[in-house]
């Protein structure tokens, strides 16, 4: 990922350049690698870049061959070489970088370029082949990296594009979040979707006109997952994964130790190959420069993070004992995440208290595997919400509300988890990849019956007729249940290890220190009077109170406060509004010994 920033519909834009590269490094934490600008008749493209594919090659903003066609891209595009493929061999690239191909592809497919891309990206292109100069934006599906647009009162026919709120902040008295999976276009001043899976219906509140019933088939999910994994794994720098120790980050590290083990296997076999031909004088000399290149991938490294003895660190520290991962545990102390809750909020931009409380501990990890060296790592956002896992799903009356408050969660992913994992991530030059938002994988578990989701609580659950409890995200648990070459994936106590909420597992004491910290430094006084300081979105708790303090100190503007938005479970259900696994009466220390 990277960080860009643009502004299209100015007069005589060199006078804004000084300008433009000032709002631009506002996000060189996210691009610490290289920064370019591009200046053209009405528009100004600047790019704070962190390589990781096509490192030596892949700096932009790119042009196309005749140089009119300009793009700058935050993301990955993982499909980036079948795209290659498929444009033909008259098609000249001019780097290794898997963006490279949404020139050619604009060209040949204008703005439906969008579908045809399997990655997760937001990207601002420039065409000045045609008067006036035209602009198009795009945001990947779900949302996982982050894309603002932004308006000034000031500029009236200036459009502002950046990948995070702080660039466009002082600029802007009109900011919205880009709608995940939609395309903008300057020639008509419009803002369409194109990306329509099968599942998407309503709007962003979940009404889904249709409820599927299709059976889940297990070998499906598991296959698919895989591959999502796999695609992931595309990286010309170090790499590893976030471990917690739960289901979803447990099964992400499997696949992927699998899958390192399998690229290291590869090239050892090819290296023993050069070697032979080496020794036996092959009719085509192999260059002694080719065997450096031909190295075997690290054996994967995992990282996890956590208060003393918290649930996460033992239960990620078994997991990779298992899957035999270099893995590398952080401990911090409840200080240390209150020192360090205003940079998140500043990186966040949010005043959302789930948000802040799980970014903390994310944000701390981040910095401690940058400082190793290591660029991307897999992480595994997006389950709980594509298979109803958060535990007040249990209250769901019926399947119906189960499948509609799914589609509602995925809908709305980049206002939470996908925000907390590209902005707490990047913060740091630290890229995440979620393989749970494969847009095939989302295909699959999306339109699975919400019957085969459901669970209840307690000993009301049941078993299945191999004895598993029909708990929380069942069919994925079951999906790896037993591997086709009789390697267990996991073992069964993590495999069938209960939910907890990321900011619950480092440690319940995390979330009590924030409340605790919070109730001295709010007056009951200030407490009382946060209806009129903020009326809306006004705080319901002092850690609330709190945090939105903060928020309101670094982004002033209602402009600002206008793109955050709160993550709550669903109030009609009978549930708390603190997102707490605690607070949810299903959660219990264990589902029973699955040793």
């Amino acid at each position: 990922m990277c960080g860009i920033f643009a502004i299209h519909g100015i007069e005589q834009p060199a006078n804004h350049r000084t300008h433009a590269i000032a709002c631009s490094k506002k996000l060189r934490h996210r691009g610490p690698d290289w920064s370019g600008c591009y200046v053209g008749r009405e528009a100004i493209l600047v790019h704070e870049r962190l390589a990781i594919v096509g490192v030596d090659t892949g700096a932009q903003p790119l042009l196309s061959e005749d140089g009119k066609v300009i793009l700058a891209v935050n993301g990955e595009i993982y499909n980036h070489l079948a795209l290659r493929q498929s444009l033909g061999p008259n098609i000249k690239f001019k780097t290794h970088s898997d963006c490279e191909p949404i020139l050619a592809l604009y060209k040949k497919h204008d703005k439906e370029l969008c579908s045809l891309l399997d990655g997760m990206f937001s990207f601002v292109l420039l065409d000045e082949s045609v008067t006036p100069s035209r602009i198009i934006a795009a945001r990947d599906p779900i949302g996982i990296t982050t894309l603002y647009q932004g308006w000034s009162s000031k500029k009236p026919e200036a459009v502002y594009f950046a990948s995070e709120l702080k660039a466009l902040a002082n600029d802007c008295d009109k900011i919205i979040s880009f709608p995940p999976g939609h395309v903008y276009d300057s020639r008509d001043n419009s803002t369409t979707r194109y990306y329509t899976p099968s599942w998407w219906s309503g709007d962003l509140e979940g009404d889904a006109a249709t409820i599927p019933t299709t059976k889940a088939d297990l070998e499906l999910i598991r296959t698919t997952l895989e591959d999502a994994v796999r695609k992931r794994l595309m990286s010309e720098v170090p790499y590893g994964v976030l471990l917690s120790g739960g289901l979803d980050s447990s099964l992400i590290a499997s696949i992927s130790a699998r899958e390192t083990e399998k690229v290291a296997q590869a090239q050892y076999e090819l290296r023993q190959k050069k070697l032979k031909e080496l020794s036996s004088g092959p009719s085509t000399p192999v260059l002694a420069s080719e065997l450096t290149t031909v190295v075997a991938w690290p054996q994967l490294h995992s990282f996890s993070i956590g208060l003393e003895n918290s649930p996460d660190l033992i239960a990620a520290r078994k997991a990779a004992h298992f899957l035999g991962t270099v893995h590398h545990e952080y401990v911090f102390t409840v200080q240390e995440g209150l020192d360090a809750i205003p940079d998140v909020i500043y990186h966040l931009e949010t005043f959302d208290v789930t948000t802040v409380r799980a970014s903390t501990p994310m944000y701390l990890l981040s910095r401690k595997i940058k400082a190793m060296g290591v660029k991307m790592v897999l992480s595994g956002e997006g389950s709980d919400e594509i298979l109803g896992g958060y535990l007040y799903f249990h209250a769901a009356p019926d399947a119906k509300s189960f499948h509609q408050e799914c589609v509602k969660r995925v809908k709305n992913l980049h206002t939470a988890d996908c925000l907390r994992a590209n902005k707490s991530t990047m913060a740091w030059g630290l890229e995440a990849r979620v393989p749970f938002l494969d847009k095939t994988f989302l295909e699959v578990a999306m339109n699975v019956d919400p019957k085969e989701k459901m669970f209840s609580k307690g000993s009301s659950q049941g078993v299945d007729e191999d004895g598993c409890p029909r708990m929380e995200k069942y069919i994925l648990r079951k999906a790896f249940d037993c591997s086709p070459d009789g390697k267990p994936y996991l073992p069964r106590s993590i495999l069938w290890r209960q939910k907890e909420q990321f900011s619950d597992g480092v440690g319940y004491s995390w979330i009590d220190g924030i409340k605790d910290h919070a109730a001295t430094v709010v007056s009951d006084e200030a407490f009382a009077d946060r209806a009129s300081r903020w009326p809306n979105d006004s705080p319901d708790t002092k850690e609330a109170y709190y945090i939105r303090d903060i928020f309101e100190s670094l982004f002033p503007s209602e402009a600002a406060a206008s793109t955050a938005i709160r993550w709550i479970p669903r109030g009609d259900w009978g549930c708390a509004s603190d997102p707490s696994g605690r607070s949810v009466s299903i959660h219990t220390a264990a589902y029973g010994n699955m040793d």
